[in-house]
């Protein structure tokens, strides 16, 4: 070996020490501008190297750990006060990191699929909340999307990380999850963070952890459907393929000729990859998120899963269960918004009326809520522009069960059904000040026989009660309201919140 070797050789030993070195490194949440939730610890972890001491600081205190074989590391720091000057955090070990603008306040994780993902500058209103929305005391981080086969310890985000609300950022935050936030800073008066963890057009399971799925037997048929989907990719891909090249040549022979071209690209198969997969979003959009310490959740999906409402109820309680393991932060609340008004091609199927029943079943977790927008949907439109009075309705739940804000969360509540001579006499809890129909007709009730064939109801409003009758139902053995894809449902309480779409049945 000549001496330039030699010297080569003894640079690269000393060198490769160094390189195996890992700087210390927070978990993706914790960086400039963070919303840290009060009134509870606040776990603070990352990455350093193995056996590396690794000391946390903040708002005067100082918490140390090692980092344990897999270079993983985790301290939690004492429940803090609120409090919205912006300070720093500190975390150090072999390197610094120093994290500014950190708050303290309220965190509330926003999930589902695109009408929670709908951002401020695709609703009504985007020019008024765009133009008025500067607040630094609000802010709102989004999760970028995507799909991981087993759970990942990092994630990251779309644009800057967290950001504060002001007219160059507000557009692009989530619009419920905005004047959810909103609403809640305006009575709290403490700092609001959003962890907007959403994609559209996916499905309940996709975002059910896989330990969930592991040891409930009765959601196997999941990961069997789901090995089907894979089994026939190829096939599917194939003719995706083919059926790509195809609209091209069309779309290309209609510019040609100068025409207008207005037919939609051919979707994508489901397969590997795909945001479909079991489990793929939990993995790669809320693993990396826990146990970051916040309040509760918000939820809006479903239409994904509609015309699979049997399975819902089960899948959807489960994934919060799970959800609510993964963060250890016992029952958290969790709200979701159920599904609104919307034809899905027919508006008088009951498809979308069956998946709100399934949400509605949910309930029977704790500490949880829904908040109805059967009123405020778009019967064309699967995106309802009105994202504002969605984050209202949420709010009001966290307000009232949360914050202890006395005000209504719910339209009226079915609490019984009696028949009365030709006709079924309803009564409701959630009713407050009254019933009332400001659509001026009392309509979206059904009556059935024992034909089970539901026909069109007269209503009318007695007290804290409903009368309903029909005369092409003299002997009624059942009722509905709002059961259907997009009802005209007119019962709401006098806090304007609407009625809860019920039937009584079992059919």
């Amino acid at each position: 070996m000549t001496p330039a070797s030699r010297r080569l050789l003894a640079l690269l030993c000393l060198a490769a020490p160094a390189a195996l070195l890992a700087d210390v490194a927070p978990a993706p949440l914790f960086r400039d501008g963070a919303v840290l939730q009060r009134g509870k610890p606040v776990p603070v972890w990352g990455t350093a190297d193995a056996g590396e001491r690794v000391t946390v600081s903040f708002a005067g205190q100082t918490k140390s750990a090692t980092a344990d074989a897999s270079g993983r590391w985790s301290v939690t720091l004492d429940a803090l006060p609120a409090n919205a000057t912006p300070a720093t955090l500190t975390i150090a070990g072999k390197n610094t990191i120093t994290l500014s603008d950190v708050l303290v306040g309220e965190v509330w994780l926003a999930s589902g699929q695109s009408n929670m993902e709908w951002s401020i500058n695709n609703t009504y209103d985007k020019a008024i909340d765009v133009a008025g929305s500067a607040n630094p005391l609000i802010r709102h981080i989004k999760v970028k999307r995507v799909v991981a086969d087993t759970p990942s310890t990092t994630a990251t985000f779309d644009r800057n990380g967290w950001e504060t609300a002001s007219p160059s950022t507000t557009g692009n935050f989530s619009a419920v999850a905005y004047h959810f936030a909103r609403d809640l800073h305006a009575v709290l008066g403490v700092p609001v963070g959003i962890v907007n963890s959403s994609w559209g057009g996916t499905r309940a399971e996709a975002w059910t952890d896989p330990d969930t799925f592991a040891n409930t037997p009765s959601l196997a048929y999941v990961a069997e459907d789901w090995q089907k989907t894979l089994a026939s990719y190829p096939e599917r891909k194939a003719k995706f393929d083919a059926d790509v090249a195809a609209w091209e040549q069309r779309k290309a022979a209609a510019e040609a000729a100068g025409q207008s071209f207005t037919e939609r690209r051919p979707n994508a198969p489901s397969g590997p990859g795909h945001q479909a997969t079991p489990s793929g979003l939990y993995n790669a959009m809320i693993h990396p998120l826990a146990p970051y310490a916040l309040r509760g959740a918000i939820w809006y999906q479903g239409e994904s899963n509609v015309g699979r409402a049997a399975q819902y109820h089960e899948l959807f309680s489960s994934m919060i269960t799970g959800w609510r393991a993964k963060f250890g932060q016992g029952d958290f609340p969790f709200y979701w918004v159920q599904l609104a008004n919307f034809a899905g091609g027919n508006p008088d199927s009951p498809a979308w009326a069956f998946l709100r029943e399934a949400q509605t079943k949910t309930l029977a977790l704790p500490a949880t809520g829904q908040a109805v927008i059967i009123d405020i949907g778009d019967v064309r439109d699967i995106h309802p522009r009105n994202k504002k009075d969605v984050g209202r309705r949420l709010a009001r739940l966290a307000l009232a069960r949360d914050y202890g804000v006395k005000m209504a969360d719910s339209g009226p509540v079915l609490a019984s059904a009696e028949r009365e001579g030709a006709g079924f006499r309803v009564s409701f809890t959630e009713v407050h000040g009254g019933l009332i129909a400001p659509l001026n007709q009392l309509s979206g009730f059904e009556l059935a026989g024992e034909d089970k064939v539901f026909h069109p109801a007269e209503a009318k409003i007695e007290k804290a009660t409903v009368l309903v009758t029909s005369p092409a139902v003299p002997e009624p053995v059942a009722v509905r309201y709002a059961w259907r894809n997009a009802p005209v449902a007119g019962l709401f309480n006098t806090d304007g919140l609407p009625a809860v779409p019920f039937r009584t049945d079992t059919w």
